[in-house]
């Protein structure tokens, strides 16, 4: 049986190909500048955003795009000022926001309660027309900031010192990232779900950096990864009946380990055997 002919799975289709696009567009630029795990953290701020929009009975998408980005700023404005390590303020994204999403889901009603593991985990068979709107606008906008300020993004990303001294608004483009990344967390939150999108923001880009050399090559190679485990983990998800953002995270790492065994071994391969050691013949005295 196909399973595009139900129209659930055809939207769940779109979405989670929309987010394997824009995870790896966004991730290339978190992996370059060693902030790999970013996502993790927005993911737990925007679950405070999910809890507050459920608790005042107001739509949890915007409120969680409200609350990702403000965490996102505040976090790119500590690492900027070097009032607090990296990984400090990371620590205090993941315990605050998901103590303070769970604190606010468990005063609202137990229909938010249930609704809230789908946007934990992902539940893109049960997205609605309207999730897939919502999805695809914010999807148009991170994709629109991650190639049309690739050059400029790059190069902060690259050597932030040496783009400040080039002119490079290094602050605006740094925020505008960290926005861009809030806003991936949330569009993805209903296909993948907040505690694992931040794998295909890092496992496709991994992937794609074992084959790929130039940044722009490694971009496109990781997009690309991110829409084939993501179509082809909701395919194995309705083949396995398993849940599908795990599925489908599971088929990325699956990618990664394939690919890294087939790189080695034809590293292996084309490696040029030694060269048989010479012999010389022994000398010969004459008496």
């Amino acid at each position: 049986m196909n399973l595009l002919h139900y129209d659930f799975m055809v939207r769940a289709l779109i979405g989670v190909t929309l987010t394997g696009l824009i995870a790896p567009a966004i991730g290339i630029y978190l992996v370059q500048r060693r902030l790999s795990l970013i996502g993790d953290g927005l993911g737990h701020v925007a679950l405070t955003g999910v809890g507050v929009g459920l608790l005042f009975h107001q739509q949890p998408v915007l409120t969680a795009v409200i609350a990702a980005a403000l965490g996102a700023v505040a976090i790119e404005l500590v690492r900027e000022r070097g009032r607090t390590s990296g990984d400090v303020a990371l620590a205090i994204l993941f315990y605050g926001g998901i103590s303070g999403g769970v604190a606010l889901v468990s005063v609202s009603d137990s229909a938010g309660s249930a609704n809230l593991v789908s946007y934990l985990f992902g539940s893109p068979l049960t997205a609605s027309a309207q999730d897939l709107y919502v999805t695809a606008a914010l999807a148009a906008a991170v994709l629109a900031v991650t190639l049309v300020l690739r050059p400029w993004l790059f190069a902060v990303c690259h050597d932030e010192e040496y783009a400040r001294v080039s002119g490079i608004p290094v602050r605006a483009l740094n925020l505008t990232l960290a926005i861009a990344a809030a806003v991936t967390v949330t569009a993805a939150m209903r296909t993948v779900g907040l505690l694992l999108v931040s794998a295909l923001m890092v496992i496709p880009v991994a992937t794609a950096q074992r084959v790929s050399r130039g940044f722009t090559a490694t971009m496109m190679a990781a997009m690309a990864l991110g829409v084939l485990a993501s179509a082809g983990g909701l395919w194995a998800s309705w083949r396995l009946d398993s849940a599908p953002g795990a599925t489908i995270v599971l088929v990325a790492i699956a990618g990664f380990v394939i690919v890294s065994v087939a790189v080695g071994v034809r590293a292996r391969l084309s490696r040029p055997a030694p060269a048989p050691a010479v012999v010389e013949p022994p000398e010969v005295v004459l008496r």
